[in-house]
């Protein structure tokens, strides 16, 4: 009888899955993290096959912000991350509704067989998970207990370590569904809500700030300009938190956000003294700070009961002892500012211009600058000036006319001469197309 029964159970049970399933979900509220899929099933249906089967060529539809995992006798099998409708294909499940008819009638009788085995039920356990994907909001933050910080301020010297107190929010995604699933949610048998993880994570954001803060305080930020480095303690917490959340849980820290942190009173007190002594490290406000000093004690002075005389004896002989007046800071600020005079760099003189050529002197093929008849490096003879002409009355001429007798020049080879820069060729005669030095073209303009 028992095999009679385990018969009749595998066969309506193959007969029964042999539909294939719509899987969905509904949505996934940011309290939800994961949810095991359902299969719809109306009331006018006929497939009411087992929860645990997925029958192969069945539909899951997949949302914006999900993901949907196919588990497999407990092992993620499938990954559905696009938004739309996942077509299911595996062996493990036949029907006589996808593929090809022939092979899906043998598998479903060596399925029928599998049943009978296991005394009527499938020996496989199939199901669909689906994670939330969106940014998780809302995740509040707070210290209760003070962290150290280290505080720098260049421009004082300082270097002393506070306790500070913070909160704030922050924000987080899972962008690995599968580790997730395989060392946070497992196997939950409806929805697993992030309640169940939020002190978890709260408190290991909070361990992880301190080192965060660590890195921030050596840029020099202040406590008050925290709140301006979010970005910053974001990725500083996102690459401390790396291997647990990232690589263990499958989770990133989206954003980070701080409201302006608290220190002591005696913490904010001491850095506050600290800052506004500094100022007098100049001469000038030494110098203004203790004439404003030295004016009130003067009037405290004038109205000592003791007399004024007593008043002002002993500020005299506090004086004596060894005490600063404005005299003696006038003299420092001058010291400072005579320092820091010779302390500056000398303007530099702007470079000379290169000196003109003397009247009278002719330049070398060698380069080099002469005045004589022969070159003072090589010994080369002086180039013969062809530029001059002579008139009859026996002037030497370079222009058009005579300087003598006004004579114009008589007509014949012209010679050139650049009218833009003076530059005057080897044969005045045959100059080239340009100017070397200018780059003119020479044409009747250039002839003088």
């Amino acid at each position: 009888m028992g095999l009679i029964k385990a018969a009749l159970n595998a066969v309506s049970g193959t007969l029964a899955d042999q539909y294939k399933e719509y899987i969905y979900c509904d949505a996934l509220t940011s309290d939800i993290l994961a949810a095991k899929a359902r299969k719809r099933v109306g009331s006018k249906g006929t497939n009411n096959g087992a929860d645990n089967i997925i029958t192969n060529g069945s539909a899951i539809a997949v949302n914006e912000g999900q993901c949907a995992l196919i588990v497999a006798d407990g092992k993620v099998v499938e990954v559905a991350a696009e938004a739309g409708v996942f077509e299911y294909k595996s062996d493990m499940s036949p029907s006589v509704f996808a593929g090809d008819l022939g092979d899906a009638i043998i598998n479903t009788l060596k399925d029928l067989g599998s049943r009978i085995t296991y005394g009527g039920e499938a020996g496989r356990d199939q199901r669909v998970y689906y994670i939330n994907t969106k940014e998780i909001l809302d995740n509040k933050y707070g210290t209760v207990n003070p962290i150290p910080f280290r505080v720098l301020d260049k421009n004082i010297g300082l270097d002393v370590d506070v306790t500070l107190r913070c909160n704030g929010e922050y924000t987080y995604r899972i962008t690995n569904p599968v580790l997730f699933y395989t060392n946070v949610c497992g196997n939950v048998p409806d929805v697993y809500r992030r309640s169940t993880l939020d002190s978890t994570l709260k408190s290991e954001v909070v361990t992880a700030l301190q080192p965060a803060l660590a890195k921030i305080s050596e840029l020099g930020v202040r406590p008050s300009g925290l709140p301006g480095h979010t970005l910053e303690i974001c990725d500083a917490l996102n690459e401390i938190l790396s291997k647990k959340w990232g690589e263990l849980r499958g989770l990133h820290i989206e954003s980070f956000n701080m409201n302006p942190p608290t220190l002591s009173k005696e913490d904010q007190a001491m850095i506050t003294d600290l800052q506004r002594k500094a100022v007098y490290r100049n001469a000038d406000m030494g110098m203004a700070h203790l004439v404003e000093a030295q004016g009130d004690a003067m009037k405290i002075a004038a109205g000592n009961q003791g007399g004024a005389m007593m008043g002002f004896m002993g500020m005299n002989m506090a004086q004596q002892a060894g005490g600063f007046n404005a005299q003696n800071m006038m003299a420092m600020q001058q010291q400072q500012a005579m320092a820091q005079q010779q302390a500056a760099p000398a303007p530099q003189a702007a470079p000379a211009a290169p000196a003109a050529p003397a009247a009278g002197t002719w330049k070398c093929s060698c380069g080099t600058d002469n005045t004589g008849k022969f070159c003072a490096n090589c010994g080369t003879p002086k180039p013969a000036d062809t530029n001059f002409w002579s008139c009859a009355c026996g002037a030497q001429n370079k222009g058009k006319f005579c300087s003598e007798c006004g004579k114009p020049k008589p007509a014949g080879t012209p010679l050139y001469k650049c009218d833009k820069c003076g530059w005057e060729p080897e044969d005045p005669k045959n100059p080239p197309k340009f100017c070397p030095e200018c780059g003119d073209p020479f044409d009747a303009d250039d002839i003088v």
